[in-house]
């Protein structure tokens, strides 16, 4: 069975831009709007993703910091070209240099 459809109002403009998407990725203009949608969901879905670990960060210290030593436990220490932000400083675990065992690198 076919999908129900209905019609949208859309300037010219952009009924002109959707086509030529469409014409480029040679498909038909309403997955080229699909695509747009579902990307714009991804992205707000990210967005909520970051805001609540933002709130866990200042609201939890102690759950960041849990957070952050899983995270590294699963995907191991982060390079170490990345700096730490000040206000991160004390909460994400201590690196120390494999040739080093008491040098401290997070400092």
């Amino acid at each position: 069975m076919k999908p129900k459809a209905t019609t949208i109002r859309v300037s010219v403009k952009t009924r002109d831009r959707i086509a030529a998407l469409a014409k480029k990725a040679g498909e038909p203009m309403t997955a080229i709007i699909d695509q747009a949608i579902r990307e714009m969901e991804r992205k707000y879905r990210w967005q909520r993703v970051a805001e609540q670990m933002e709130e866990t960060r200042h609201e939890d210290p102690r759950a960041w910091a849990d957070y952050l030593g899983e995270s590294e436990a699963v995907q191991g220490p982060p390079p170490r070209s990345s700096r730490v932000a000040p206000e991160w400083e004390g909460l994400i675990p201590e690196e120390r240099d494999e040739g080093d065992p008491g040098r401290d690198l997070a400092r």
